[in-house]
Order: structure tokens, then C-alpha cells, then sequence
């Protein structure tokens, strides 16, 4: 039986995790202690389709194993599941993991950080993953798929019948997987309707009050503009990743507010709560993911000769903060429309 190893499992991870050992797959988890006491009594899985799966009991891998491993260890997949910010750190601890012949999938959102893994295993097969869909913890115990698509997994030369293989049995109700030789251009999908992340950690609100408000979505407006220009430079066609195509989303952000009640009530259909992790790394003193967010944005344009101005703008408030010892206080967002616009 193929073996499967998430390293770095949080939401996501955990999610995936669950899936994949839900189906019977030889998996097991590496993630922090009070993550693994969450678990410890097993996994429910739920989406917003009442799709529903269960997993009695979780394999670990703890981080003193990882040290101890052998090469009968070496797993076949290795799903890593951290953010940008941790794939440096995370291409020394998964080393006890990595056999010749296994293959790892990078899910973390925004552009360039599969660079790091390639650079630190030019042997192996890499291969990119686009995660499009959010998972919210209900309780310790339960995680819920809360929005729609298609986990896509990159095609590489070589890997066609492994992966193939792979999709047909992971694509399933409770978690739609796809495969495409498309990855770059679907990852600039994905990073457009991120960039309301750094907003919202500006912002210092939850995202569905951030949304209510027009002048902050005349700045995620803005910022998709400049990402669309850059697109369209590279001859890159953005595919449609949600219910809207793409570049229409900066026309909708920009309605007044009745007209945009009114045409993205979907948009809008988001627990009253929930914030962005970009947020969640900023309140907690954490390094962002800016720079393979807004920072992959600004630097692809700087090679095509465009400039971007919002982006830059956005980078250099995140990273103030990110360098000051400082709360984050939040922005107004006619404050911060003006700062994107003059700063």
C-alpha cells in the first residue's frame, strides 16, 4: 500500500489527512501537540453540501520520530502543508521522509515558494498543489469544508500514471480533486482572491465587515487590477476559480454598496467571524506571506517593466508593522485608500 505523509498539518492539512485515511490510505500526520490533542479521539469531515466522512483513529508522526527514521520510512507522497513562511525550515525537518522516489506536493498559496523544496531536492518529483476551498474548525474533533472547488494537482512529465491513479481515488464528495497541466496560471487565480488577506489584517476586522465596506474592496479592487495587468502581460488567461470569473471581480468590488449586496450576497455568505491568517499572523507577531502574495505580484511586474503602486503600498504597511513591536491598531478604510492611492 502507497504511503501518505501530511507534514505541517493544520487546517488543511488535517483536513486532507482526514480524507486520505478516511479512504484507507497508509497516512499519518505530523503537526503540533495541541493539534494532535484535538485529534486524538478521531475526525469528522463535513462540507457545506452536508457531505460527511469519519476517520476512528489518526496516525502521528512526532517530531523525535522524524529524527530517528530509516529509509524503510520513506514515504511515497509527502504533502506539505505549512505556509510560505515555513518551507525553509520545513525542507530540513521532512529530510528523514524523503526517499528517491518520493513525491512532494506543495500546497501553500501565493507564487515561488516551490523554488525553496526544488532547490533542496533537485531529485525528486515536485509538484504543485491548489488548495481553493477554506476548512473552518466546527470543534476539536471537526473540520468543515465551507466553500467550493476542486483540490488541482499539478502534471509533470513522468507522473502522469502515478497521478492519475492518485486523483481517482482521492476525488471524492467530501473533497473534488483534480489534476492540471495549467498550475501557474490557476496559482494566479488563486493568489487574486488572496489579495483581500492583507486588507483585512490592515483592516483589523472580520472579513465579512471588511466586504460590507466599499472603500476597503476599492482597495482589494485595485490590487487585483495591477495582478490582472501582470497577467495579461505574461499572456496568462486567468481561469475561473469561483462563481465569478476573475476579471469581472474588480468591477463588483467597486458597486456601491446596495448593488454589491445585491450581486455578491455568495461573497457575503461568510461566517460573521472569520478573519484572514494574514490577520492571524499579524496580531500574533508572525511573519506574513506577503512577500509570495502582493511580493510575487510586484516582482513578476518589475521584470515586465509595469508598475504597481497599490501592491507596493500594501507591502510596505504590512511590513511597518510586521518591524514595529507595536499592536495592530487597523486602518480606516477611507485611511487606507488614500494611503494605497498617495502613499
Amino acid at each position: 500500500m502507497q504511503t501518505h505523509i501530511v507534514f505541517g498539518a493544520g487546517l488543511i492539512g488535517c483536513f486532507l489527512g482526514g480524507v486520505l485515511a478516511s479512504l484507507g490510505n497508509n497516512t499519518k500526520l505530523v503537526c503540533r501537540p495541541h493539534i494532535k490533542k484535538k485529534l486524538s479521539n478521531g475526525l469528522k469531515l463535513t462540507d457545506y453540501l452536508d457531505n460527511a466522512a469519519y476517520v476512528k483513529n489518526l496516525d502521528f508522526l512526532d517530531p523525535e520520530d522524524l529524527i530517528e527514521n530509516t529509509e524503510n520510512n520513506f514515504t511515497d507522497f509527502l504533502w506539505v502543508t505549512v505556509k510560505c513562511t515555513g518551507v525553509d525550515r520545513a525542507c530540513e525537518d521532512i529530510s528523514p521522509l524523503v526517499g528517491p522516489d518520493t513525491i512532494i506536493l506543495c500546497c501553500q498559496n501565493g507564487l515561488g515558494s516551490d523554488q525553496i523544496m526544488k532547490q533542496k531536492y533537485p531529485q525528486n518529483t515536485i509538484l504543485r498543489v491548489m488548495v481553493p476551498f477554506n476548512v473552518a474548525e466546527i470543534k476539536p474533533g471537526h473540520l468543515h469544508r465551507g466553500s467550493e472547488g476542486a483540490l488541482s494537482i499539478e502534471v509533470s512529465p513522468g507522473t502522469e500514471e502515478a497521478l492519475t491513479s492518485l486523483v481517482k481515488q482521492l476525488n471524492t464528495a467530501i473533497m473534488p480533486v483534480t489534476q492540471t497541466d495549467e498550475m501557474q496560471a490557476l496559482l494566479w487565480a488563486k493568489l487574486q482572491l488572496n489579495l483581500g488577506n492583507s486588507v483585512n489584517a490592515l483592516a483589523n476586522i472580520p472579513v465579512k465587515a471588511m466586504l460590507q465596506q466599499r472603500n476597503y474592496r476599492l482597495v482589494i479592487a485595485e490590487l487585483m487590477k495591477e495582478l490582472l495587468l501582470v497577467t495579461k502581460a505574461l499572456d496568462i488567461s486567468v481561469p475561473k476559480v469561483t462563481a465569478l470569473p476573475g476579471k469581472y471581480l474588480p468591477f463588483v468590488l467597486r458597486l456601491p454598496n446596495f448593488l454589491f449586496n445585491l450581486v455578491a450576497n455568495k461573497m457575503l455568505a461568510i461566517d460573521p467571524t472569520v478573519r484572514t491568517s494574514m490577520w492571524w499572523d499579524l496580531s500574533q507577531g508572525k511573519k506574513t506571506e506577503i512577500d509570495y502574495l502582493n511580493g510575487a505580484i510586484v516582482n513578476t511586474a518589475k521584470d515586465l517593466n509595469i508598475t504597481c503602486p497599490a501592491n507596493n503600498n500594501i507591502i510596505t504597511l504590512i511590513k511597518n508593522i510586521e518591524n514595529s513591536n507595536e499592536q495592530n491598531q487597523g486602518i480606516l478604510a477611507s485611511e487606507l485608500l488614500s494611503k494605497i492611492r498617495n502613499h
